[in-house]
């Protein structure tokens, strides 16, 4: 079994069981006269939008029947059952834990996000919160009626054994989350007080709430955590799991007695009797057993496909019914991603070169019937983009030790990723490229592109699906034009998760999910710290003490003002940094799915929720 001292050796924290007396020391009335939040919900700029009385999220339909089933279709595979250890970080079944598409299936964090706002939590397990206004600490009462699968209730031991345990064994960054925690302090019968030291930041509280599990200490096997497993788990969530055919299928069964389906929190929530969820090879075999019913969702993020692929009796007979669903939020952003870690990309005038040659204009016409939109921001589509936007003098404050490393069109507003005449022979963008490596110290010899080394400028482009191999061949063709190489290298998907995790690649085609809240996850995919933690989200390698400063102001900010004044400055240097070469979005979710199969009317701001979804009553299915 796991000790304190354990843990006090790994991170300096201490874990501390107080009296019920001790918990008279911090009264609920102190934190008010604070400023904290509401004690049932939990923001983390502005005001919460729903009252303490609040019945459901307006996105979904608290009458929902609860029956039938669901089949999801994912390209890929998996071998584990444990989404919180290195070894299956990227293997793990889909649907365990804070799952983009299908929710928290099995595990539950303290608080539930509500996706119909920037960043705002309500209750869960923990059925109140309190906070000061200096987000020095957070104090979770849990819920009296949480209870694990087999019965027994959650208890403040749990959430200590889980910071224990994680911090020890997790992967990041559930182990790297340890670091800002000076204490965690069990408060009477059901609260936990978790003090922050010196290294927290105002969203930190926020996610521990969010997204940090909860973990039963009667259940786990401290010795073997750490390896990937397939033994079903004890956990607090909706649903067990029924069957596991590793690599193949996994399905997920609604627990009759769970817990919180009365809370209003999960009102609307969780309404299939069973979820199964089948693993594909490629797109095209997932495509079909869509078409033949043995999945009842298709995510198609093809405008080619989606215009072209329905032309069967399943969708003219009305059985299959293809929605559009419109989002509030910002754009992911997806490009061609330079891994800086290699010679050949470590100059920023080489990744600006090189991202004037992909003819977005062409590509779009040729290869996506016009369809898609052009990728420039981060934040793309949202108030936290900064192009089109001269910077504010919020802005100019920020980044005024950082002024070299900005594009001065970045900072004024003016920057647009390179565009054509969609021709494929526009000569303008290969000049601009041409004159960007003569300035990098790079010649030309008969055609061929030349290193300041001496060698010829040649890369690889590793993909993963025919639409990112016609992607790259289309990038490849017009990297010949100034004698520059790049072979594609299409990898399976075991390969490819295998180097994604090592770093070991020249150029990847890389996706970063977007909010109205971006936060602690960006030090995963920008700060200096995660350029060689292996398994971080830091494709290209950044490592840029601007980067994390921009990343800190955030952080640190208390107000939306502040806020989106620092996540422009850090989408200027991002930009200026050319890390990734945009590629397109579409303005749009596009979802098919069997008729069967129904939604609420209202789609949240992040765009639509799996888990809101339902199954018509009549449905034989």
């Amino acid at each position: 079994m796991l000790g304190t001292s354990v843990l006090a050796a790994a991170s300096g924290i201490s874990l501390i069981d107080i009296s019920a007396q001790a918990q008279i020391a911090v009264p609920q009335a102190d934190a008010v006269e604070q400023g904290s939040a509401p004690s049932y919900a939990l923001s983390m700029h502005g005001d919460v939008a729903l009252p303490a009385d609040y019945k459901s999220f307006a996105y979904t339909n608290p009458e929902a029947p609860k029956t039938g089933k669901i089949t999801y279709g994912v390209v890929g595979t998996f071998d584990s059952l444990n989404p919180f250890v290195l070894q299956s970080m990227r293997t793990t079944a889909r649907g365990m834990f804070i799952d983009g598409d299908f929710g928290n299936l099995v595990f539950e964090p303290l608080m539930q996000r509500s996706t119909d706002e920037p960043f705002t939590l309500y209750g869960l397990l923990a059925e109140s919160v309190e906070i000061d206004d200096a987000r020095s600490f957070i104090e979770f009462t849990l819920n009296p009626k949480a209870r694990w699968s087999d019965g027994k209730p959650v208890t403040p031991e749990d959430v200590l054994f889980t910071y224990e345990i994680l911090t020890e064994k997790g992967r990041p960054p559930f182990n790297a989350r340890m670091k800002q925690i000076d204490k965690i302090e069990k408060v009477g019968e059901r609260g936990i007080r978790i003090t922050f030291n010196d290294k927290a930041n105002r969203e930190f509280p926020l996610l521990l709430a969010s997204t940090m599990p909860v973990l039963p200490k009667h259940a786990v096997d401290p010795e073997t955590f750490g390896k990937a497993s397939l033994k079903p788990p004890v956990a607090s969530g909706p649903y067990i799991i029924k069957d596991v055919k590793p690599g193949e299928r996994i399905t997920y069964q609604r627990n009759p007695d769970y817990w919180a389906k009365d809370l209003p929190s999960r009102a609307g929530f969780n309404n299939f009797d069973t979820i199964t969820i089948e693993y594909f090879r490629n797109e095209t075999s997932y495509f079909e057993a869509f078409k033949k019913g043995l999945v009842d969702v298709y995510i198609d993020g093809s405008p080619n496909h989606w215009s072209k692929a329905y032309n069967f009796p399943a969708v003219t007979q009305g059985k299959i019914i293809k929605d559009t669903f419109v989002k509030g939020t910002p754009a992911n952003m997806l490009g061609f991603v330079f891994n800086t870690r290699r010679e050949k990309f470590a100059d920023v005038k080489v990744r600006r070169a090189l991202s004037e040659l992909f003819d977005f204009e062409w590509a779009n016409r040729s290869l996506f019937a016009g369809q898609y939109d052009r990728m420039a921001s981060f934040w793309q589509g949202s108030e936290l983009s900064s192009v089109g936007r001269p910077a504010s003098d919020g802005e100019k404050q920020l980044l005024a030790a950082y002024n070299d490393k900005l594009l001065p069109e970045a900072l004024n507003g003016t920057w647009q990723p390179a565009t054509t005449d969609g021709s494929g022979h526009d000569r303008e963008p290969a000049k601009k490229a041409y004159d960007l490596l003569i300035e990098a110290g790079f010649t030309f010899h008969n055609g061929v592109a030349t290193t300041p080394q001496g060698t010829r400028l040649s890369f690889e482009i590793m993909t993963r699906s025919v639409d990112e191999e016609k992607l790259a061949l289309a990038y490849k063709r017009n990297l010949a034009r100034l004698g520059i190489i790049a072979e594609i290298r299409s990898a399976d998907d075991a390969q490819y998760q295998q180097r994604l995790q090592n770093f070991d690649y020249d150029m990847i085609i890389g996706a970063l999910t977007a909010s109205l809240s971006p936060g602690n996850e960006q030090w995963m995919r920008w700060g200096s710290g995660s350029r060689d933690a292996l398994g971080s989200f830091n494709y290209p390698g950044a490592q840029d003490e601007a980067l994390d400063a921009m990343i800190e102001a955030m952080l640190a900010a208390k107000d939306r003002s502040a806020f989106v004044d620092a996540v422009r400055a850090f989408d200027r240097l991002l930009i200026s940094g050319s890390y990734y070469l945009p590629l397109y979005y579409l303005p749009k979710q596009q979802v098919a799915r069997w008729s069967h199969i129904k939604y609420p009317e209202k789609t949240s701001l992040y765009g639509y929720q799996f888990p809101t979804w339902w199954a018509e009553t009549t449905s034989a299915n």
